[in-house]
């Protein structure tokens, strides 16, 4: 059976409308696997090494990451083994896809910055955050679920997190409470998930449609320019998604950068020994003059389809 009959006919065409049959091909390849298993140190309670001794001597084989120290991937033993681990119930590790790393790393957090985390729960990327600021500083972390609060919160008094101010408001009207207040800011946004589509389970793309890529950009695009207009001037804003769909990723930095071509500008992202793909410049007839330095992850054994954008904010978005 063609395994590309299971999935909606409109994504189909979309993805080939995006792709060359080759990375089609790869894509539905990608998709019909499941990725192995990653998981980072964390390091406001562990080195990467002493955290490498611990579990080798319990029998897990695990890899480093290149591109990251502090990651590793699990070759050995199974995710649900790792959680027994006393090192995993102390908080020592947390596991989480590979690409969802990026978007704190090319974030670049520094210890005693004021950052804002503005769609944050569950936590991976804002407990990520806290580590690579050491503990120290300011981190915001805000979220409209009042339920997904819970686990982000269970998270952070897990992994010993000290830093972090959880709030529960609209991330669309954010800027009006702290205007350019932040130093930097991750807009992680919900989005469609179609880097996270697993062929063989149906949950995973039974609630896809285009009606919904429409209604997820329009929520991207002023989470987006909120963030931006809480960041300083001389401040960077990343942005990312689990997403393929250009409206939810090229399209939404396209938008924000046109609203201010003055203020903004999209930086080259650069990540030692990881292929990135770059950005697209047009879809269905629309062009992009803005897009050209965003990255793409597409997805393979390891990693999950990701988009990723680095904003640096150059001039004050505020209205006069």
């Amino acid at each position: 059976m063609n395994i590309s009959h299971t999935l909606p006919p409109q994504l189909i065409d979309r993805w080939k409308e995006l792709y060359s049959e080759k990375e089609y091909q790869q894509l539905l390849d990608s998709l019909s696997k499941k990725h192995l298993p990653s998981f980072r140190t964390n390091t406001v309670k562990i080195l990467s090494d002493e955290l490498e001794k611990q579990l080798t001597k319990q029998g897990f084989i695990i890899e480093k990451v290149e591109w990251y120290s502090d990651a590793f991937i699990l070759k050995s033993k199974s995710i649900r083994e790792l959680t027994e681990t006393e090192e995993y119930k102390n908080g020592l590790l947390y596991i989480q896809n590979l690409s969802s790393m990026i978007p704190s790393l090319v974030l670049d957090p520094q210890p005693s910055e004021k950052i804002l985390d503005i769609a944050a729960a569950p936590g991976s990327k804002t407990t990520h955050i806290a580590a690579l600021m050491q503990n120290t500083g300011e981190l915001t972390a805000n979220d409209i679920s009042f339920k997904r609060l819970f686990k982000l919160k269970e998270n952070l008094k897990q992994m010993g997190i000290i830093n972090t101010k959880v709030l529960n408001l609209h991330g669309e009207s954010f800027w009006k409470n702290l205007p350019e207040y932040f130093d930097k800011a991750l807009v992680d946004v919900p989005c469609s998930m179609e880097g996270r589509i697993h062929i063989d389970d149906p949950k995973t793309y039974k609630d896809w449609s285009t009606k919904k890529i429409k209604q997820l950009s329009k929520l991207q695009r002023y989470l987006l320019r909120s963030a931006v207009a809480a960041t300083r001037v001389g401040g960077t804003i990343v942005y990312s998604t689990c997403t393929l769909a250009p409206e939810e990723n090229e399209e939404v930095i396209e938008w924000v950068v046109e609203k201010t071509p003055h203020a903004l500008v999209v930086e080259q992202i650069d990540m030692p020994h990881l292929q990135l793909q770059a950005g697209i410049t047009s879809w269905k007839k629309k062009k992009f003059d803005y897009t050209k330095n965003t990255a793409r992850i597409f997805p393979n054994e390891e990693m999950e389809g990701f988009f990723i954008a680095k904003i640096k904010k150059i001039a004050s978005t505020l209205p006069e």
